[in-house]
């Protein structure tokens, strides 16, 4: 029987080293998405026109969220095969490794068409590695934790996303300050650069944690399996779909407000980045504080209620949002994102728990890498080419709020249909052709 003392401190311990992961995933992808938004079309896909110029340069954002399904796929296979902790390692460094290198490019005028070449290549390695990173965070954490409490602590896992937000965008603040020749030449490059910190944190935090009780009693067990995406599309592929639609919203919710805001103000608002950001930062405190006791309601009431009470809220919120914006008064502009906010906690807050426990241990990993990763593409990936392209067609805001309250609808929906595991699983035992005898031998000697 295990510890409790010692089972604490693992699941303490499994909480902050998926947390540092989170916070440096999405400061890599906002990292990212803020140069895409701001530099990128300049020093990598000059064009006569800048909308172009713009469009491409978001595009190149979208390209890291495509490759997420070969990252889900990869690392969904071996974090059920071989165990959560040795790909978490693995799935960390890749994301630095490719975060460092695109502050180290040259540019367009340097080597020409090599330039976004080798810019696209790094963003896929960044999505490559993220398709495995926050499912095998979640799942880090969730197993490491009681039933009663994974709402509350899996949703301090997605606080990790709005640190990495804030981190990212508190650089680029102090870059943006640079005249504007210092800025593109070198000061875009700072933020890239100092991901490397944030690489050797999570490593050593990492390496400190065991393997998950749950894929441990799994491996035992012999229920580890060969091919564990044949048992997950034999027998929770519906799973599969819902989990991708009920992450649209919140993906496109984070998306819209922290990438496409900031070309919303230039665009339509007239106002700089720096004044959209001075509006941004503070509301994430929002996201600080409401992930986490949504998180703690959930542990309550249920995860699934959490859920489409934010879901509900974010089918009305984007109007609300977007007609507060458009006032250009600071104090009004801060009120509609924190509000989006608040139905965006709810939604997000209690994913990693509801989402993760719909599968099985013996398969979770692939489930909830490549259910959540389409659902990244359809949320995520587009929204801001797609928002900007709404904008230039429509010269207003209304058809981009409509895009996203329709994403709000499809995970509402979702949410209705999706339904947890109970914590003996019967689908574990299942299929017993594709189970690993290998490992059950293994198990039996232990």
């Amino acid at each position: 029987m295990t510890n409790p003392a010692i089972a604490a401190r693992q699941s303490t311990r499994a909480v902050f080293a998926s947390w540092i992961g989170t916070v440096m995933e999405y400061y890599d992808y906002a990292c990212y998405g803020l140069a895409a938004s701001l530099v990128f079309a300049k020093i990598f896909f000059p064009a006569t026109d800048p909308l172009v110029g713009t469009l491409l340069s978001l595009s190149s954002f979208a390209v890291g969220y495509v490759a997420r399904p070969v990252g889900a796929l990869i690392f969904g296979h071996f974090g059920d095969r071989i165990g959560r902790k040795t790909v978490l390692i693995i799935t960390l460094t890749l994301m630095g490794v490719s975060t460092f290198a695109i502050g180290l490019l040259p540019t367009y005028s340097q080597i020409g068409v090599l330039a976004p070449t080798l810019l696209i290549l790094a963003r896929i390695l960044q999505g490559v590695s993220a398709g495995g990173e926050y499912s095998g965070a979640i799942l880090m954490t969730v197993e490491h934790s009681e039933r009663g409490k994974r709402g509350f602590r899996g949703s301090l896992i997605n606080t990790g996303t709005t640190a990495g937000l804030v981190l990212a965008n508190l650089v680029f603040l102090l870059v943006l300050v640079l005249p504007d020749e210092q800025l593109m030449s070198w000061g875009w490059r700072l933020p890239f650069l100092l991901s490397g910190v944030l690489v050797v944190v999570g490593l050593v935090t990492r390496l400190t944690v065991e393997e998950t009780p749950e894929f441990t009693a799994a491996k035992s067990d012999g229920r580890v399996r060969k091919m564990p995406l044949i048992a997950l599309l034999q027998q929770s592929g519906t799973q599969v779909v819902l989990v991708a639609f009920g992450t649209v919203a919140a993906g496109t919710i984070f998306t819209l407000s922290t990438v496409f805001s900031l070309t919303y103000a230039k665009m339509a608002l007239g106002l700089s980045s720096g004044t959209m950001l001075a509006v941004l930062l503070p509301a994430t405190v929002v996201i600080l504080v409401f992930v986490p006791v949504f998180g703690w309601v959930s542990d309550r009431v249920g995860v699934r209620p959490v859920f489409l009470t934010g879901a509900a809220l974010l089918i009305v919120l984007p109007f609300v949002w977007f007609a507060l914006l458009d006032t250009r008064q600071y104090g009004w502009m801060l009120l509609g994102f924190a509000l989006l906010y608040l139905g965006y906690s709810a939604n997000y807050a209690v994913v990693p728990a509801y989402f993760s426990q719909v599968f099985p241990p013996a398969y979770r990993f692939s489930g909830m890498s490549i259910g959540f990763t389409l659902g990244v593409i359809g949320g995520n990936a587009f929204a801001p080419a797609v928002a900007t392209a709404l904008l230039d067609a429509t010269g207003g805001w209304t058809a981009i709020a409509v895009y996203a309250a329709t994403t709000a609808v499809i995970s509402f929906l979702a949410g209705l249909f999706l339904r947890e595991q109970p914590a003996a699983s019967a689908a574990d035992e299942e299929s017993p052709a594709i189970v690993d005898h290998a490992d059950d031998q293994v198990g039996a000697r232990d």
